[in-house]
């Protein structure tokens, strides 16, 4: 094994590639913090129980776990389980520690708190393009206000920042947990096959209807339901959310709503239903939306509603919606497409072997008053050489030191 490569689904960055992340990062931070969305930090590891306890769908079979140290770890003798020898874990996802913030400090936030979070989560899957075991994700989310404004913000603030970072082909799709329920219980499918069902039907942009009707063929769904299920579907497919309003009255005014709002403040972006739109965590309780980007088989944002996730914590009322932007795959779409952020303002000051370093130090700050990113080197005997390296590292004007300094642009 090679010791110098980081572990498997972890990653180093290169110069180039730290400057785009960061470019990334702060512009997503200002234009979230333009729409009124106020910056928290939260802790990275937090405890098992909660994180097990989250309803974190498949995320919750993901975690990270960190072994009891000390006189913790010597009690756990004899015979044991795994999670006896865990008690923390590492987060695998940025709502579970906002809703314990906000449950243990909501008497210090504003009535309605518009929270941003931005930072690294983690989860032990296999890795593969896209996927990482340690990513970053930046949130947006508002607690304590429960009436559509809340969507519409979010899904306005999460399409503003999109654009800003010149990614316009993108659709948001939208649906209502409630909608979906209520889809899977008219194919006489139970309460409690639910959470199965829907685990299945998030694949449907991957393996189609017939991998769809496969798959709940293997699990031993009897085929008149299946039959019943892809039926509505096809209803559905004619009528769209029109096909909701008796069958699920809050879902169909839910969506209807925020179609509406959204349809009728922009035109630059497209909002529609999607009646298979799962999300796959389980606090979702309500409205639940994607942004998918041209023919990527996978989303680049997400979020919803969790409006019941607080009150188990602190058993108090506190209606949530939230929206993550998938920042790692849309640093690696800005770098297939290589869009350009560098302010085209960077120099590189040149000096002889002979000329005092401090005056060329004096004139590299004196310099920097001018240019935002001045760096200083040793000139070489192969003068042109060293222009080519430091204009493949980004250099974009070059100045050899002497008492009247001359900025040029690299050939």
């Amino acid at each position: 094994m090679n010791s110098s490569l980081p572990p498997k689904g972890m990653r180093d960055f290169m110069p180039q590639d730290k400057s785009l992340r960061e470019y990334v990062l702060s512009t997503i931070r200002d234009e979230y913090s333009r729409n009124g969305f106020t910056e928290i930090e939260t802790s990275f590891i937090e405890n098992l129980d909660n994180l097990t306890g989250s309803d974190g769908g498949e995320n919750t079979k993901l975690i990270f776990k960190i072994l009891k140290r000390g006189e913790k770890l010597s009690a756990s003798s004899g015979e044991f389980k795994e999670d006896d020898l865990a008690d923390l874990g590492l987060r695998f996802d940025l709502t579970l520690p906002l809703s314990r913030f906000y449950a243990e400090n909501r008497n210090d936030l504003p009535q309605i708190f518009k929270a941003i979070q931005m930072g690294s989560v983690f989860r032990a899957e296999r890795p593969q393009k896209g996927r990482y075991r340690s990513f970053v994700q930046c949130d947006v989310d508002v607690i304590g206000d429960e009436t559509n404004l809340t969507e519409i913000e979010l899904i306005n603030t999460v399409a503003r920042t999109l654009k800003r970072l010149t990614l316009k082909d993108f659709i948001v799709k939208i649906n209502d947990r409630r909608i979906l329920k209520a889809l899977i219980l008219a194919s006489d499918f139970t309460e409690e096959e639910f959470p199965d069902i829907t685990m299945t039907l998030d694949k449907l942009d991957k393996v189609g209807r017939a991998g769809i009707i496969k798959e709940l063929e293997t699990k031993g769904y009897a085929s008149v339901k299946i039959s019943k299920l892809m039926s509505l579907s096809d209803t559905i497919g004619e009528q769209g959310i029109e096909a909701f309003k008796s069958l699920c009255p809050e879902g169909y005014d839910n969506v209807k709503t925020i179609l509406g709002a959204i349809e009728a403040l922009c035109s630059d972006y497209t909002i529609a239903f999607d009646y298979s739109l799962v999300r796959g965590m389980g606090y979702y309780t309500s409205t639940i939306f994607e942004v998918a980007h041209g023919s990527l088989g996978y989303s680049i944002a997400g979020g919803g509603r969790y409006d019941e996730m607080i009150e188990k914590m602190c058993g108090v009322s506190a209606p949530a919606c939230g929206f993550s932007i998938g920042y790692e795959r849309i640093v690696d779409l800005l770098k297939e497409m290589n869009v350009s952020f560098e302010s085209g303002q960077k120099v590189a000051l040149l000096y002889d072997e002979e000329d005092s370093l401090v005056s060329v130090v004096k004139a590299s700050i004196s310099l920097r008053e001018i240019y935002p990113i001045v760096s200083v080197f040793k000139k070489k005997k192969k003068l042109g050489k060293q222009l080519e390296r430091l204009k493949s590292d980004g250099f974009d004007f070059m100045a050899l030191y002497s008492e009247s300094i001359e900025v040029k642009p690299m050939a």
